[in-house]
């Protein structure tokens, strides 16, 4: 019997700590997700856990009503009477200057009825260049970044603005978390893409180079002519 004890009490001494067995079931349990679970459901539990406490409940919030049906951010569109619009993205280097550039070009074909337009980024270093690849693409459209500057977004610029466009889904998450007051005119641009561009989101380029800027600006020039054509109706 003393040694059956001593015997265990030898393998308890050797066994490992509690806390790595917890990370190695941790560890087992992170694999067994991963090839139970889509890609997809795993990208979402990561991009939720990147959003603070309350900007977590607003995304949880948006994709729950998306896929319930309660509410479809690819087909909610502002009133036709809006007249002021700001193009929203992460550092206004690449997506919502080309919108602007865009609807700016465009005026001359609308009606005389005033119309201001202007770009902003939720995280946006003031003064900073358009992006090289930004600049680049635009060209193929026929737009001019160069003299381009980025400017934080601002309440102000949020409370001027007839229709808030939002690139993304961040984007969107972050619109609502700091202004909630302004939720009725914030809107997702893809709301004006083409059929052939079913995503919610127009993803920022900005880590898959200068084809892929090019691409987006595609999907931006296509929104903003729909969106030129609507004011035209109006």
């Amino acid at each position: 019997m003393t040694d059956q004890r001593e015997q265990t009490g030898a393998r308890l001494q050797s066994a490992p700590p509690l806390g790595t067995i917890l990370q190695y079931i941790a560890r087992c349990l992170r694999a067994a997700a991963k090839k139970l679970l889509p890609d997809s459901a795993i990208h979402e539990l990561r991009r939720y856990r990147m959003y603070g406490g309350k900007e977590r409940a607003v995304y949880l919030k948006i994709r729950v009503l998306n896929a319930i049906g309660m509410m479809n951010s690819r087909i909610s569109r502002p009133p036709r009477t809006a007249r002021s619009f700001l193009f929203v993205c992460f550092g206004n280097i690449i997506r919502s200057p080309m919108c602007e550039a865009l609807l700016k070009q465009a005026l001359p074909r609308l009606p005389s009825y005033l119309i201001t337009v202007s770009s902003a980024g939720l995280n946006a270093v003031p003064g900073r260049a358009a992006h090289p690849w930004a600049t680049a693409a635009a060209q193929g459209f026929g737009i001019s970044l160069e003299n381009h500057r980025a400017q934080l977004l601002t309440g102000d610029m949020v409370s001027q603005a007839d229709a808030v466009f939002a690139m993304d889904y961040d984007d969107l998450v972050q619109l609502l978390s700091r202004y909630p007051e302004a939720r009725n005119k914030i809107f997702m641009l893809s709301a004006y893409a083409s059929e052939y561009h079913r995503a919610v989101e127009i993803t920022d380029p900005y880590y898959s180079g200068e084809e892929a800027t090019r691409s987006c600006y595609a999907v931006l020039n296509t929104c903003i002519e729909n969106l030129v054509e609507s004011l035209c109706r109006e």
